[in-house]
């Protein structure tokens, strides 16, 4: 049985910083894309970053230059190191993992998904 379990998450106020984390276990991901989404209350869940088996990141504008994907494929974990947070980052925040190896922005486009990480920004 695959498994995402997400870790990390908190709150932290306006400028700070959170590291979330996402360990994979059942299968390897580490020929496959895996990102993270958000979702706040009352909204869709939203793209945020993911990351090619060969480390390309890609990130929605929003969070350039303050979030950075990382994996560590040996140990099928993931990390999302979030600087400079905002309260509108606020949400909870979901690893997912593709059985592709391209990017993808869509949620749809990604078969196994964690339970989800509470993240809240205080202004």
């Amino acid at each position: 049985q695959v498994q995402l379990v997400e870790s990390g998450g908190g709150l932290v106020q306006a400028g700070g910083s959170l590291r979330v984390s996402c360990a994979a276990s059942g299968r390897s991901f580490s020929r496959n894309t895996v990102g993270w989404f958000r979702q706040a209350p009352g909204k869709e869940r939203e793209f945020v970053t993911a990351v090619t088996w060969s480390g390309y990141p890609t990130y929605t504008d929003s969070v350039k230059g303050r979030f950075t994907i990382s994996r560590d494929n040996a140990k099928n974990t993931m990390h999302l190191q979030m600087n400079s947070l905002k309260p509108e980052d606020t949400a909870v925040y979901y690893c997912a993992a593709r059985t592709s190896i391209g990017i993808a922005r869509a949620a749809y486009e990604y078969e196994y998904w964690g339970q989800g990480t509470q993240v809240t920004v205080s202004s």
